[in-house]
């Protein structure tokens, strides 16, 4: 039997020189104000050396290392090589640029140290707030539910398990997929995101249950072809339960028919489910709301605070309209979670709303950038990059040697650059690529590139607080100057 250790010492993670760890703590301060102040005066990005990589694989750490030593290793191994989404000209994966208020939140939700599973504590009341705000930027009504996730991917897949839950026709929280009367059909353009091929799997419902329906010229649901997709489901025994519509797709920001796809999932009784992870936001932009008309009809949604509200990573929501059901697909209370009179253990379990049990704070930096900023700003922003993405588009198009392949429909424009007309599209192909990775090795922007109606093209996507014309202009010049350099070495 193992006897206690007597008049042991005992330690703490805390530091021995408090003292010490707030000049660190100044010292920490002074240098990302500066990080983040002058990002606009550094490369975009840099290629981590081979001496930064190895570094990385160094072996486990036994014994500790002085904070102040540990910061100073990160300031050239870390802050150095970023993916580079907070410098003005990062318009490659849509996502943020985060904010100085943001990254505070972010810290003092350390610090504050609550788990968001639940619990009577502000922590959760602030989350509930969040929530409720989210909601009526969404003209969701206050009966709704909400949660904050991970991102977009998982705020979309707890939408699709509500409505699987819903239209199963069997308590398939007991009985499993296997028990319901007929396979069931969840429609989306063929323009939507790999997550929820990714959903129908995690579901059990395989990825035939998630049927593309072709986008028309505009890129959008065509729905002629949703509603001959949904009939002849129907003539072959399945059951057409859901219907995803994307507001504002990866690749060209295209809006599916909203309006008309809530009308015709009420007739069909079906779920309506937005997958609004670029565009959802919109519904708060002044001169641009209108294109999210519809959006409020949806029973189950999900959106991203850190694409264009700019909240640091991570902060999805998923909002859905019925409550009950929302909280009926997800609550479990074990014994050793029941629900008391008083206490910390008398709210309302936040993790009844998704999959995790653990929940970090995120609400706080969400919390912040409304409080810091306001709603109306943060819509101003959004306007400002759907008019700088017009104003992309007309300087594509004042330029010859510069094509597009699709119209701008919110903040994104593709392109390619196309000296000649009879190139073939494998050599566009490369010589656009290769425009796109030289531009990023020489730390100028970063964009992406993709394929839109099957033509290889760059696609700029301008979610960025920091952007401004004169980066617009910059850009459209240095991809010319590549190409000619390009077009050269060739010759």
């Amino acid at each position: 039997m193992n006897q206690p250790i007597q008049n042991a010492h005992e330690e703490t993670l805390d530091p021995q020189d408090w003292d010490a760890v707030e000049r660190l703590g100044l010292q920490i301060m002074r240098e990302a104000v500066a990080h983040v102040r002058d990002v606009r005066d550094r490369p975009i990005w840099r290629n981590p050396t081979e001496e930064i990589r190895a570094g990385f694989a160094a072996p486990l750490p036994r014994s500790g290392t002085a904070l102040e030593t540990v910061y100073g290793e990160l300031t050239e191994t870390l802050l150095p090589y970023p993916l580079g989404n907070i410098h003005p000209r990062y318009w490659m994966w849509y996502m943020g640029a985060g904010t100085f208020g943001g990254a505070l939140a972010d810290f003092l939700a350390a610090i504050d140290g609550s788990n968001l599973g639940g619990g009577n504590n502000a922590a959760a009341l602030m989350d509930n707030q969040v929530i409720a705000w989210l909601k009526q930027m969404m003209g969701f009504p206050e009966s709704a539910s909400g949660t904050l996730t991970s991102g977009g991917s998982m705020a979309n897949i707890i939408g699709l398990t509500v409505a699987r839950n819903a239209k199963a026709g069997v308590d398939i929280r007991e009985e499993g997929v296997a028990a319901m009367p007929q396979p069931l059909r969840y429609y989306a353009s063929d323009q939507v995101h790999s997550c929820h091929q990714k959903g129908m799997e995690l579901l059990g419902l395989g990825n035939k249950t998630l049927r593309r329906i072709p986008s028309g010229a505009d890129l959008r649901m065509d729905m002629a072809a949703l509603r001959d997709a949904i009939a002849e489901d129907r003539a072959a025994g399945y059951r057409p339960a859901c219907v995803i519509a994307t507001a504002g797709t990866v690749n060209t920001g295209a809006i599916d028919p909203l309006t008309e796809i809530a009308d015709l999932c009420a007739g069909e009784d079906m779920w309506f489910h937005v997958d609004g992870c670029i565009g959802a936001l919109i519904a708060i932009a002044p001169r641009y709301r209108h294109l999210m008309a519809g959006l409020e009809r949806a029973d189950s949604m999900a959106l991203d605070p850190h694409k264009l509200l700019h909240v640091p990573f991570e902060a999805g929501c998923a909002l859905v309209r019925d409550a009950d059901r929302h909280r009926g697909t997800f609550a479990v209370h074990p014994e050793y979670l029941e629900d008391k009179p008083r206490g910390i253990a008398s709210a309302e379990y936040l993790q009844d709303y998704g999959a995790q049990t653990s929940r970090g704070f995120r609400a706080l930096k969400v919390w912040m950038t409304l409080k810091e900023h306001g709603v109306d700003k943060l819509g101003r922003l959004i306007d400002q990059n759907i008019d700088q993405t017009h104003a992309l588009a007309a300087l594509i198009d004042a330029e010859p040697l510069l094509k597009r392949v699709s119209d701008v429909a919110v903040d994104i424009v593709c392109f390619r650059y196309e000296p000649e007309p009879r190139m073939s599209d494998e050599a566009l192909c490369d010589l656009n690529t290769e425009i796109m990775l030289r531009l990023q090795e020489e730390g100028i922007a970063a964009f992406s590139d993709t394929r839109v109606k099957g033509r290889h093209c760059l696609r700029v996507a301008i979610c960025n607080h920091r952007t401004t014309r004169t980066d617009l202009e910059l850009v459209v010049r240095e991809i010319c100057r590549i190409g000619a350099e390009l077009r050269a070495e060739t010759r």
